[in-house]
């Protein structure tokens, strides 16, 4: 019963956590988009006004003619928009769904015996010190380089460097599945500290300043503006991180860190791409194809790298004369191997496998996750070998008859 009510935990969590990170990003690459697309005003009373830049859009049937000002507007209108929930509470549902999916069962999905045997308590208070140390990390190098000449390039080969060595970490201490996603989350924890700690803070500091008539000092915008360009770069390595759960031939893989890394490497280039080509739409810049070259050239790369090698094909016994196994020889590898989740006591995820009619009830799931992906069993706690997927495999592939 525990694992129904886990079950629905994470469905709902995982869909509220969908919903307000698309909010959150959403406006995000707008907002990116907007600034890369503004024109200087040729109105005289909108320089007058001190607005910076305008951008004319057509949407929905209706035109669209959003403004910014250079600095901030002689006068603050009553209500203002604030965008900040969409991050919080995107933080706040992934850190959820991190507890109910990795957390709560640290020895099944966090703790991987042949990397780290921790305790449960040790791998959940790492796990969650690698969100507060990097974003302290981050903010350090930030503060330290972010006003310096060139401090742009300073601070983003460095934060490269940490979250490298960060990934090279997470998987060597924990399971790939959950180091995957541990680095996610320790990269969207940054994104979403910078806008509770400099963003919203900078911005409430500015208004704050005008509706009392005092001088605002730009230099809270140029904080709020280089972490807003950090998160934009941030998102699709986090992305990456976050739905490789679902694909084993990513963290399962002998130098899962490295994976890691090029295809968050692969996502920050995209990412480039389509940041620089709103100001080559304009005329500000060169064609950035290059970016997106180099991103895919990389996952091309990686993807080659990752295919399974081609099984050979034993001489002696032709595969088309091979007898399919037997039910019976199926179900003394689950007895094995997945009985103890999967059977008469527990039955996670609602699936039962010890009778040949539920293991036929389940084939096409079983071959899913044991044979192709090789997700199950989590991180092969149990050790099945490859010639038990292999027979599990033969047996499907024949038809998974129980008879």
């Amino acid at each position: 019963m525990e694992s129904y009510y886990l079950d629905w935990a994470n469905l709902l969590l995982r869909w509220a956590h969908v919903i307000t990170a698309i909010a959150w990003i959403g406006s995000s690459f707008y907002f990116v988009f907007l600034d890369s697309s503004l024109v200087p005003p040729t109105d005289r009373s909108l320089k007058e006004a001190g607005v910076g830049g305008e951008l004319w859009a057509v949407h929905g049937g209706g035109f669209y003619n959003p403004q910014k000002y250079a600095v901030a507007p002689k006068v603050v209108p009553d209500h203002l928009h604030w965008f900040y929930w969409e991050a919080y509470s995107t933080w706040l549902t992934g850190f959820a769904l991190l507890t109910v999916s990795y957390l709560w069962n640290p020895r099944v999905y966090l703790i991987d015996p042949a990397r780290m045997n921790w305790s449960s308590g040790a791998a959940i208070s790492i796990a969650i010190a690698f969100l507060v140390v990097f974003w302290m990390v981050y903010d350090v190098i930030c503060q330290t380089f972010g006003r310096r000449r060139n401090g742009d390039a300073i601070v983003g080969a460095l934060v490269l460097l940490v979250v490298c060595f960060a990934s090279w970490l997470a998987c060597h201490w924990f399971a790939g599945r959950a180091a995957f996603l541990l680095v996610g989350a320790m990269i969207a924890t940054a994104m979403s500290a910078n806008v509770f700690f400099w963003i919203i803070p900078g911005q409430r500091t500015t208004v704050k300043a005008l509706r009392e008539g005092q001088p605002v000092d730009p230099i809270h915008g140029q904080r709020a503006k280089q972490r807003s360009v950090h998160n934009t770069y941030f998102t699709l390595p986090v992305l990456f991180a976050m739905l490789s759960n679902h694909y084993s031939f990513t963290y399962s893989h002998a130098q899962n860190w490295l994976v890691l890394i090029l295809m968050m490497f692969a996502g920050a280039a995209i990412r480039q791409f389509f940041v620089m080509r709103h100001g080559y739409k304009l005329g500000r810049s060169s064609h950035p194809w290059p970016y997106a070259l180099a991103g895919v050239l990389v996952i091309l790369a990686t993807v080659v790298w990752l295919r399974p090698p081609a099984v050979a094909v034993s001489a002696a016994v032709p595969i088309a004369t091979q007898a399919p196994p037997t039910v019976t020889q199926v179900l003394a590898v689950i007895e094995q191997r997945c009985a103890m989740c999967h059977g008469a006591q527990v039955q996670m995820k609602n699936v039962r496998l010890d009778s040949p009619t539920l293991l036929q009830q389940h084939a096409q799931a079983v071959y899913q996750q044991v044979v192709v992906t090789k997700g199950m069993p989590m991180n092969n706690t149990t050790g099945i070998t490859e010639a038990e997927r292999s027979l599990i495999g033969r047996w499907f592939t024949a038809g998974a008859r129980i008879e």
